[in-house]
Parts: structure tokens; C-alpha cells; sequence
């Protein structure tokens, strides 16, 4: 079994209030868990109103399932959301 996590961050701009962070965020995580399946969380700048970081987990058997399904979400992330993604990585982790 592996789990693969893929972490991304973005940098926002013009977000006034967490309110509207928190819009962003929300909208974003909905849609990845609607189109993949998978488990989606906001870590690490909760009241940090200019950058959102999401980590995205999903289990499978197979590496490659697991590989491209985080590629797909990647991409749909960056179509989706108008924010600046600065950063993004994919680390999987061997469960026997």
C-alpha cells in the first residue's frame, strides 16, 4: 500500500479579511474532493490571511494510480484557482 501526499501553497493577493481566505479555500477544497476523491485540509497558515497551504492525501496499491491522480489535481488546482500557487511537491510513503 502507498500514500501519497501532495502539498501545495499559494500566495494570495487582495484578501481583506480571513473571510474571503477562507471562500478561497473552501471553494478549491470542495472541488478537489468532488472530482477526486480524495482527502483535502487547510495546515500550517490557518490565520494568515496571505497565503493558503493545502495538503492532499490519497491511498491506493498502486504507485503509479496514486501518481497520476495527484498530477491530475495538481493541474486542476492551477485551472481552477486564480491565486498564485508558489509552491507544490508530491511525496509518497511505503505502508506494508
Amino acid at each position: 500500500m502507498v500514500l501519497a501526499l501532495l502539498r501545495v501553497e499559494y500566495r494570495l493577493h487582495g484578501n481583506e479579511s480571513l473571510k474571503d481566505k477562507r471562500r478561497v479555500a473552501n471553494s478549491l477544497k470542495q472541488k478537489v474532493r468532488n472530482k477526486f476523491n480524495v482527502s483535502i485540509a487547510e495546515v500550517g497558515s490557518e490565520n494568515d490571511m496571505d497565503r493558503l497551504a493545502l495538503t492532499i492525501a490519497s491511498v491506493s496499491n498502486d504507485a503509479k494510480h496514486l501518481e497520476s491522480r495527484l498530477t491530475k489535481c495538481l493541474s486542476m488546482m492551477e485551472a481552477v484557482c486564480h491565486e498564485e500557487m508558489v509552491y507544490s511537491d508530491i511525496e509518497y510513503i511505503g505502508v506494508d
